[in-house]
């Protein structure tokens, strides 16, 4: 739980809007599953 709330504190952050956790938790699922993604080969 600690991991999950620092990706999103750090994804509002590089996202210019620090400590906003609804738009952190957004970017960093995003990221999560476009990584996923990529290994995946399916982009």
């Amino acid at each position: 739980m600690e991991n999950i709330h620092a990706q999103c504190l750090e994804a509002a952050d590089a996202a210019g809007s620090p400590g906003d956790y609804v738009k952190g938790a957004n970017i960093a699922g995003f990221l999560k599953v476009a990584e996923a993604m990529l290994a995946q080969g399916v982009v």
